[in-house]
Parts: structure tokens; sequence; C-alpha cells
């Protein structure tokens, strides 16, 4: 019996350090939802490529990871800004269908140019971390998993204080609630949708960073932002909590669902339960937990 329970909270504890990643991933979709309404389609390339380029900054240029993963952020985030003014400030007043079709097209650029510059071969990233794994009451735990919960709660501390205290997020969150009224009352919209596409980047790079301690690194990376969709859909597309508690839930659920039924089943699971928790979600609660609904009168 107490196998059993310890089995369960291994299970949950790791789903925790995976749904931190997923809410990290959701979080950037969910910034760039809240305030111009578009899906970014070229998420998990920004993922992809500050992975590759935190490991080769490491590996070629001999940058130590801090500095290394810094730089990263700081190309993230000025990577995200010329997104915004080059790319998506002209179709301001287009369909929101020509705006996700750009991104589209971006998100193929992107993935076309990390191969041309860093190749396609697979790479393992030297990680800071231990490799000794740290027990906690019973429960095992990388030190790469550890960090992993520690960064996503301070960077969600941070984000809390930034939107809820200084005058730019308040800035951004009058914006994303109404537009036209944030312009009334003189907030430089173009100003706030540069900066949120900058957060959003950051956060894909800090998830991009991490991954690349877990997984092996190549362009496929990118596909990993796909399974946070379900994440998005289970908090609601337009709530930055319910971005970070869907991203916890599906975490967790998939690696339980992972943890009991692979072993019987034979392997396969673990993969699809993100999906098949999307189709439930899509089926009974299509705004998701925090979604806000849209009534239509005819």
């Amino acid at each position: 019996m107490e196998k059993t329970i310890l089995h369960f909270f291994q299970l949950f504890a790791s789903g925790i350090a995976v749904g931190c990643l997923y809410a990290l991933i959701a979080l950037g979709f969910v910034l760039i939802i809240k305030a111009t309404d578009i899906l970014n389609f070229a998420h998990g390339e920004i993922i992809m490529i500050s992975a590759l380029l935190c490991y080769f900054l490491i590996t070629k240029f001999h940058f130590s990871f801090l500095s290394a993963a810094a730089l990263t952020i700081v190309i993230a985030a000025l990577l995200g800004v010329l997104t915004e003014r080059v790319i998506l400030r002209p179709m301001l007043g287009e369909p929101i269908f020509s705006v996700i079709m750009i991104t589209i097209g971006l998100s193929i650029f992107l993935r076309s140019l990390a191969g041309i510059t860093f190749g396609h071969d697979n790479y393992v990233f030297p990680s800071p971390f231990p490799k000794e794994p740290v027990h906690i009451g019973g429960i095992t735990l990388s030190m790469t998993q550890i960090w992993v919960i520690i960064c996503t709660a301070l960077l969600v501390a941070v984000f809390f204080i930034f939107f809820k205290y200084s005058r730019m997020g308040l800035a951004m969150r009058g914006t994303a609630n109404d537009q036209e009224a944030a312009l009334l009352m003189g907030i430089s919209t173009k100003r706030v949708f540069a900066m949120v596409w900058a957060i959003s980047f950051v956060s894909a790079a800090i998830a991009g960073i991490f991954l690349a301690n877990i997984m092996v690194v190549n362009i496929g990376l990118t596909f990993t932002a796909i399974s946070a969709f379900p994440a998005i859909i289970l908090g609601g597309l337009e709530s930055i909590p319910g971005a970070i508690i869907g991203g916890l839930a599906i975490g967790v659920i998939e690696n339980l669902v992972g943890g009991y039924l692979d072993p019987v089943i034979g392997g396969g699971v673990k993969d699809v339960t993100p999906f098949v928790v999307l189709f439930l979600i899509l089926m009974f609660k299509p705004y998701g937990l925090f979604g806000k609904e849209e009534i239509e009168r005819v």
C-alpha cells in the first residue's frame, strides 16, 4: 500500500515538472492571444532556436551556461520586438486569418533558417546541473526537474508583480481588455504589442533552454509546442492563470496516465493523453476553465 502511494506521488511530482514546461510554453501563447487575438504558430520555432542557440554558445563559443542563457533570452526578446515591428505591425487592421497565415509562414521560414544555420543533427546539451538525483521523502527528482519548478515559480511571481504593479504591466492589461479605451487613455498600443511579443518570446526561450537539458536538441524540438495546446484550451485561451494551471494539470495527467497505463498497454498512451484531454475539453467545456464565453445575439 505504501509503495503504491509512493509511486503515485513520484508520478505526480514528475508531472509537476513537466507541467511547468507546458505552463511556460502556454504562457507565451496566451500573452499574445490576450493582447492581439493572434495565435502565433511560430512559437515552437522560437523554443527550438533558443535551445540550439544556447547549445552553440556553450559548445562553440565557450560561454558559461548562465551567460549563454542570458544572451539567448536577450536575443529572443529582441527577436520578439523585431517580429512585431517588421512583420506584424504592417498587418494591423487586416483580417485575423491573414495575420495567422503570416505566423504560419514565419514558422516555416524560421524552421528552414534554423536548419541552414545549425544543421539537422542531434545534439546533447551540456547540462550544468548535477547528475545525482535528489531524494525528498522517498520521491526522486533530478536537479533539472527541481530547477524547472523553481524557475517557473519565480517567473510566474515576476509576471504577477509586473502585470499588477508596473506602469507597462497595467498598460498591457488595459490594452488586452479594450484596445479602443486604452488608446483614448493615451496608452501606446504599438509599444504594448512590441512588449507583449518580447515577453512571449522570452518565456519561449526559457522553456527551450530547459527542454534542451531534458531532450535531445534538434530541429524537431519545435513540435514540443503542440503539446501545450491542450493546456491553453484547458485554462482558457485568454487566461494567464489558466495557462499556468492548465499546463500543470496536463503535465500531471499525462504523467499519471503514462505511469499507470503504459506498462499495461505497452507504451504510447502518455503521448496521446494531452490530446484526448483536448478533445474532451472541446466537447464539454470549449471555453476552458477560465475562458470568457462569447455570446452573439442574432
